[in-house]
Formats: structure tokens, C-alpha cells, sequence
């Protein structure tokens, strides 16, 4: 491994720096790139993730503490550093090498393969380590005294993907034996197989937004969700050449999706069935990697850059280019880098410091900026605002903040958060009665007459929130314990709002924890059973009329291709 002092091999513009675009400031600055040598391709790279609310490990784990079997699916109490979480995983040849992202050099080497090793994957607190080799072994490392924790064995070809779970538990993985699986970590056992896909599956990675979905791309040219709760393939798309990369956006609700494979990137709807959203092709070769860029600053002009700006989706191929996209912009290039190389893996960190890419002739390319604190701060109070749940806050937007039942006044300005003082507002019931933990009268204020639904919803998804891993027991707790006069209300409730597509997925929700609780009381009260009958009837058609909406679809979508082969024709 050789550390060279090369120049960068981007493509310096003529123009003035005066001229250049916001776009093309922010990802300059980006510079002073390092380049380490490694003895083979780099075909994986990897940051320390952000912690999920999935996740059953504390952001504050201690990495100097030695994960024992017995701990490693436990929930950690023990305090982190912050530099602990400043390192990144690479994966060349038979070992992985953990990077300092303070100096970009390498901290620690494992080696303890016995094959060629493949994407090697961090948990979120940064403390265990995941790793694949072409012998078809998954082996679990304790990142501080590089001991494995955890050999798992199953697959009957390499594993090219293993990737942890949100929840930290479980470990998804996907090999060149067509199969994709899923491991429970303390049972060293796969709970599911999924099994579907025709040839070797080398991209593959767990939704961010439910441990439960998975997204895979096979080199039989196709993209499948798989559902751990259902154990079998939720949805196929196909892409058309062999998948190299995969991605699912962090947006709340996993509804969008990328795929690469040949010089094209494909966007998928998952909330239309797997609907192709867009087909892009910038690349001269075959994209190899894909990564994302979630608060990018580059909508911001220079004297701005520090504020917290939009997502980009970077590309990596074969052409030695690295090329951003913009989603807002239906996915056009706003910026270009050259590698001397073809590239192979990439990855931006998560507090979108650092660009590291890795290339066929085993050249790694780190570069880096400069973050402010005040853009720290700001990602930081955006993501714990979203953890916490203030669910009117987001419900009805940043500019209405200045209604939230608070103490202070949010104002944005070009290079702060001013608070100002003002005086404090009487907390409406549903509020004191969240804040003093009584979840059943918090659910009956906010279905009074003259409240908004998107209150009422607001207060169901804090109540999710509040409960841990994901289990529902904030909500379960403000529906329990009720008659049929007091359990009407919640139902009518749902009643009116159950083909509202805004808040379908927590009316679904609702119902699951209601049918839960009473189902053996259910068929005892004439009146429940009627509103039970009544959300289902509704349910109903709205599954009807989706059916015969796709109909139509279908029948339009014969008729264009029809109209287009004559105009075609008439043409020739």
C-alpha cells in the first residue's frame, strides 16, 4: 500500500471561479484528494451508517468494549465518542482495511479470510462489522480487537453482499447461488430464504425506512422487493442488463428506487407497483456503483454552502467518471469528476464530508470538505425533531412553526437559527394530556369536533414513535381498555379517512392494533361489528376501483402504442 501525492485528476474549468455555478462550488470544494494504493480492485467501500430509529443499539455504544456473544444483539448502555464513528471500510482482495476519516489512513486491517473478501458493511454504532468471501462464509468482527464474533454458513456460492440490517440484529445477504437471505445474528441462522431470482444476485441492500424490505438486482437483468413478512417477492421489475448497484431512498417511505446495470439508470415507483420512473443514460460504460448525497449543499450559492441543501445520486462506471444527478431536475447531470481508473465502489458520509471512491487498479480516492458547526447543528436538530415525533411540525411545514404550541419562534435566517422570546402558549389538551404520558385521553381530545385530521394523525405517529423497536405499544396502550362506546369514535374515525391516500398507511396501522386488541370480543357488540363492516366494505371498493383504474390504464396504454406503431409506419 503506497500513499502518492498526485495531482487531482479532475477536469479543471476555464472559466473564472466568479462564473461558476452553486453546483459546481459546492462539490469543488470537495478537495485536497488522497490517494492510497491497494494491492487489488476496490470492490466495496463503506462509512459508519447514521443510527435508525430501527436500530436496537444506542448511537453512544462504546467501541472499546468487546462485544461478547451474549451482547451481540443486546441493546448497549455504554458511552461512544464521536471519533469512534469517523472511519470507513474497505474491501480490497482478501482483507478490509478500516480507514481514520481524520487522516485517511488506515487504523486497522483484517484479514481473517480465506477467500477473496467482499463488502464489508458497518453496523450503526460502528462497533461490529460484517464481511462476505467467495468461499460463501459470512463472518461477523468486533472492529476493536478484530475478533469474530459470529460465522454464519449457508450459501452455496460467494457472497457479494452483506449488509446489517436497521435494527442491528439481522443481516441481509445476497450470493452468486441466486439466493438472497436473511440472518438472525444471535441464532447465527437464516430466518428466510428468498429464492427467485435466474442468475448471480451481486446488488442488494435493506430498506431504510422498513427492516422488512429488502431490494435486490440479479445479473438475469431483474430488480425484486422481497417482504420478510410475507417470505416471497413483494414485486419484480426488470431493468434490462445485468444489475451491478441498488438503492432505496431514505424518504420517509421507501418508495423510490434505483437500479444500474450497462451505461443506464433506472428510477422505480414502489408505490405504483414498480413503475419505471425514469431511465437514464450519461455513462459511456457499464455503471458500477451508486451511491447518495441525502443533504447536499449544493441548491446553495457559495456564500451559502453551509446550509442544509438537497439530495443527489451519484454515479460511478467503467468511463473513469463519477457523474451527480439531481432528482428535482428529473435526473439531470449537474456535475462531473474523472478518476484515472474505472471505478468500482463508491460512497459519500453520511455528514457528507468525504467522497471516496474506489477503482479497478486498486487506486483509492478520498476527498473532503470542510463542514461548518452550524451545519452539523442543523442536520443535528432536524434529525432529532424527526426522532422526537413533532409530528405538527412536519405535518403542516416549516412555515407554520410559528403555530406549534411552544416557547419559541423558529426563524430561519442566510447564516443561523434565531430564537426569539415570545409568549407562551396555552398548550392545547391533547398536548398536556401526551405530555403527562395518558395516551387514551391524549387519542380522545384530538378526535373532538373542530380538530384537524392531520393533528389527530400527528398524534397516532408520535404515539408509534414513542414505542420502542418499532412495537406499537405507545398506540396499543391509547386504544386499550375501551367499550363499545368509547372504541366508536377511533372507528368513525378511520371510517371517514380510509381511502385517504395521505393517511392510509397509519389508518392500516390503527386497525391492526385495534383488531389485536379486541379480537376476542369481537362479535359481541352490534355496533362495532357494523363499523368493522363498514371500514371493510370501503376498503373494498377502493381495492375495486384501483383494479379498474389499472383497466384503464392498460387499455389507454394499448391504444398510444397502437396510435405510435401507425405513426411509425406512416412514417417509413
Amino acid at each position: 500500500m503506497e500513499y502518492s501525492s498526485l495531482r487531482p485528476v479532475e477536469q479543471r474549468s476555464t472559466r473564472p471561479s466568479s462564473s461558476r455555478s452553486p453546483e459546481s462550488h459546492y462539490w469543488r470544494t470537495f478537495r485536497a484528494p488522497v490517494f492510497v494504493k491497494e494491492l487489488a480492485p476496490i470492490t466495496s467501500i463503506h462509512f459508519v451508517p447514521p443510527v435508525s430509529v430501527y436500530s436496537t443499539t444506542s448511537p453512544d455504544d462504546d467501541p472499546t468494549a468487546t462485544p461478547s456473544v451474549s451482547t451481540i444483539g443486546s441493546t448497549s448502555t455504554q458511552p461512544t465518542s464521536v471519533t469512534a464513528r469517523q472511519k470507513f471500510a474497505v474491501t480490497t482482495g482478501a482483507r478490509v482495511q478500516i480507514y481514520s476519516m481524520r487522516n485517511s489512513r488506515v487504523s486497522k486491517t483484517i484479514s481473517r479470510f480465506k477467500d477473496v473478501a467482499r463488502s464489508a458493511n458497518f453496523r450503526s454504532d460502528g462497533r461490529l462489522m460484517v464481511a462476505g468471501d467467495d468461499s460463501g462464509l459470512i463472518q461477523v468482527f468486533d472492529t476493536t480487537s478484530r475478533a469474530i464474533l459470529r460465522s454464519m454458513r449457508g450459501h452455496t456460492g460467494p457472497v457479494h453482499v452483506t449488509r446489517f440490517s436497521p435494527n442491528g440484529t439481522q443481516i441481509m445477504s445476497a450470493s452468486d447461488d441466486r439466493t438472497v437471505r436473511l440472518w438472525d445474528v444471535p441464532e447465527q441462522k437464516a430466518v428466510h430464504v428468498f429464492e427467485g431470482h435466474g442468475d448471480y444476485v451481486r446488488s442488494a441492500v435493506v430498506s431504510p425506512d422498513n427492516p422488512a424490505l429488502m431490494l435486490s438486482g440479479s445479473y438475469d437483468g431483474t430488480v425484486k422487493l422481497w417482504d420478510a413478512r410475507t417470505d416471497g417477492c413483494a414485486m419484480s421489475m426488470t431493468h434490462g442488463a445485468p444489475v451491478e448497484d441498488v438503492l432505496v431512498y431514505p424518504t420517509g417511505g421507501g418508495g423510490v428506487a434505483l437500479s444500474v446495470g450497462g451505461p443506464v439508470m433506472k428510477v422505480w415507483d414502489l408505490m405504483m407497483g414498480g413503475r419505471c420512473m425514469a431511465s437514464i443514460s450519461n455513462h459511456q460504460k457499464t455503471i458500477t456503483s451508486l451511491s447518495l448525497s441525502v443533504h447536499s449543499g449544493a441548491d446553495y450559492s457559495a456564500s451559502n454552502a453551509d446550509s442544509v441543501g438537497g439530495m443527489r445520486v451519484l454515479t460511478g462506471g467503467l468511463d473513469h467518471l463519477v457523474k451527480v444527478y439531481d432528482p428535482a431536475q428529473e435526473f439531470k447531470v449537474t456535475h462531473t469528476m474523472r478518476y484515472p481508473s474505472p471505478v468500482l465502489s463508491m460512497a459519500v458520509s453520511p455528514d457528507e464530508s468525504h467522497i471516496a471512491v474506489g477503482m479497478a487498479d486498486g487506486t483509492l480516492c478520498v476527498r473532503k470538505r470542510d463542514v461548518k458547526a452550524s451545519e452539523l447543528e442543523r442536520r443535528e436538530s432536524s434529525r432529532a425533531a424527526m426522532n422526537a415525533g413533532a409530528y405538527e411540525f412536519f405535518l403542516q411545514g416549516k412555515a407554520a412553526a410559528s403555530n406549534l404550541p411552544s416557547a419559541v419562534n423558529v426563524r430561519k435566517t442566510t447564516d443561523d437559527i434565531r430564537v426569539d422570546s415570545v409568549r407562551r402558549r396555552k398548550l392545547q389538551d391533547y398536548d398536556r394530556f401526551l405530555k403527562a404520558f395518558r395516551y387514551a385521553d391524549a387519542l380522545d381530545a384530538s378526535l373532538r369536533k373542530g380538530v384537524a385530521p392531520s393533528v389527530t394523525f400527528g398524534l397516532i405517529l408520535e404515539l408509534i414513535h414513542r414505542s420502542p423497536r418499532g412495537s406499537l405499544d405507545g398506540l396499543r396502550r391509547a386504544v386499550a381498555g375501551r367499550d363499545d362506546v368509547t372504541l366508536e369514535p377511533v372507528l368513525r374515525f378511520l371510517l371517514r379517512h380510509a381511502a385517504n391516500p395521505t393517511y392510509v398507511e397509519l389508518v392500516c396501522d390503527t386497525l391492526n392494533v385495534i383488531v389485536d386488541t379486541y379480537a376476542s370480543v369481537i362479535g359481541q357488540s352490534p355496533l362495532i361489528d357494523d363499523l368493522f363492516g363498514r371500514i371493510w366494505a370501503k376498503v373494498s371498493d377502493e381495492l375495486r376501483l384501483q383494479r379498474e383504474l389499472m383497466q384503464v390504464r392498460g387499455s389507454l396504454e394499448m391504444v398510444l402504442a397502437a396510435t405510435a406503431l401507425g405513426a411509425a409506419g406512416v412514417g417509413a
